[in-house]
């Protein structure tokens, strides 16, 4: 806003151009599938499951979800710093929709997963990235959703504290819980998911076997 105002003054000439992080993608996911997303950095991965989790609304096309969603993809986004860890559970739990009395039934669950109990009433300003990713990674996964938004969390922590994540996402595969998993981690892809979606600058270049899809990329 400063640079308009300022470009204005002078009477400078103000040009700008439209960027669509998205472009024509057309996509449906299965109950119970895993969907593997990749592509660089830029390549429109983030935004698209930001529209999918209603966090954003594209500005054209439209999004049909049937189910309750859980997306980690900003682990800690919906979180208080001033608050301490405890209010923050409350807090992050009630916005991905649990009520109060299973927030309290699930506390101890969310606590002790999260490995935390000796700092839970610190406030969050006091807890490292790291502490702050254990803590969203383990509010969101005791929802129990029908859909699992995952983006590039399963990195979080100590060595042992991403077994313990993988475990979990595991469970929820063998659950049949849907997930849209974003990684640039190619076996962790190839391990995980049924199908993979590659997109370049925003656009579906390819989609089918992991294995296939995912050697086509590197090729590229």
């Amino acid at each position: 806003m400063q640079e308009y105002v300022i470009r204005r003054l002078k009477g400078k000439r103000i040009d700008y151009e439209d960027f669509f992080a998205l472009k024509g993608v057309d996509l449906k996911v299965h109950r119970g599938e895993t969907l593997g997303i990749i592509g660089h950095n830029g390549a429109g991965k983030s935004t698209l499951l930001k529209v999918v989790a209603g966090v954003l609304k594209p500005s054209e096309g439209s999004v049909v979800v049937k189910g309750k969603i859980a997306p980690l993809i900003e682990l800690g986004a919906g979180f208080d710093m001033e608050l301490t860890g405890k209010e923050n559970i409350f807090l992050n739990a009630s916005i991905l929709g649990l009520s109060r009395k299973e927030i309290e039934k699930k506390f101890h669950k969310i606590v002790e997963f999260s490995e935390l109990a000796d700092f839970i009433h610190s406030p969050l300003k006091s807890y490292s990235s790291g502490m702050v990713s254990r803590l969203g990674f383990s509010i969101a996964t005791e929802v129990d959703p029908d859909i699992l938004i995952i983006d590039e969390v399963l990195a979080v922590g100590d060595e042992q504290f991403r077994k313990k994540c993988n475990k979990r996402i595991l469970g929820f595969k063998k659950k049949g819980t849907t997930m849209l998993f974003v990684s640039h981690d190619m076996d962790e892809i190839k391990r995980l998911c049924d199908r993979v979606l590659w997109l370049d600058h925003g656009k579906s270049r390819m989609s089918g076997e992991p294995k296939s899809v995912t050697k086509e990329y590197l090729k590229g």
